[in-house]
């Protein structure tokens, strides 16, 4: 797998196209989830591929909601990211706002960590902690069931997600809080700095 962009160009290019801190620290926290399932799932050597599809997955969301995942290409293409990638980065719309269908495993817990973490994120903001560093799968079963947490986050992308990876939801889960764990003091520290 070849990016045909470094990490710092990948977050200049978030950067240009999106300005809300809630969008880059989305966008730092998929990049963090994707690194750590690479390592986890044996993908090493392509760590960095995974990080860059996380971070520029939402490119296009902020300046063009209406067009997600049909806008990034051309975006893309101008910061010279190669068709691959691409690829991999549309694929997280799949069946909501492309039909780009996530098939390598990057692709498919890319699909399946995206709104999770969206839904991990707004639980920890809920705890007296802030953090998911304490947070406990059997917490986060009971905002996935309350329909009106989050309501944004899809349930049904999760299920599906964790069904293409051949996972129970809690696995799903459980991963997901560990990738965040693995990266939430860094990710504070970037938001600081902004």
């Amino acid at each position: 797998m070849e990016s045909k962009i470094n990490r710092a160009d990948a977050l200049e290019l978030l950067k240009k196209y999106n300005k809300e801190p809630f969008h880059i620290q989305h966008g730092l926290t998929v990049e963090g989830v994707m690194r750590w399932y690479a390592g986890e799932l044996g993908f090493g050597e392509d760590a960095e591929y995974w990080a860059i599809v996380g971070l520029l997955h939402d490119i296009d969301f902020e300046l063009y909601p209406e067009q997600h995942c049909q806008k990034a290409p051309e975006l893309l293409r101008e910061a010279g990211v190669g068709e691959d990638m691409i690829y991999s980065i549309c694929s997280h719309g799949y069946g909501i706002c492309c039909n780009l269908e996530p098939k390598h495993e990057m692709e498919k817990v890319l699909f399946a960590s995206d709104e999770l973490t969206g839904l991990i994120g707004a639980a920890a903001r809920m705890r007296p902690s802030k953090s998911v560093m304490d947070m406990e799968v059997s917490s986060l079963k009971k905002k996935f069931k309350d329909k009106k947490f989050a309501a944004g986050c899809s349930r049904d992308v999760i299920r599906d997600g964790a069904e293409r990876l051949g996972w129970d939801l809690n696995d799903l889960f459980e991963k997901t809080i560990l990738a965040m764990r693995s990266c939430e003091a860094q990710i504070n520290e970037a938001m600081e700095e902004l």
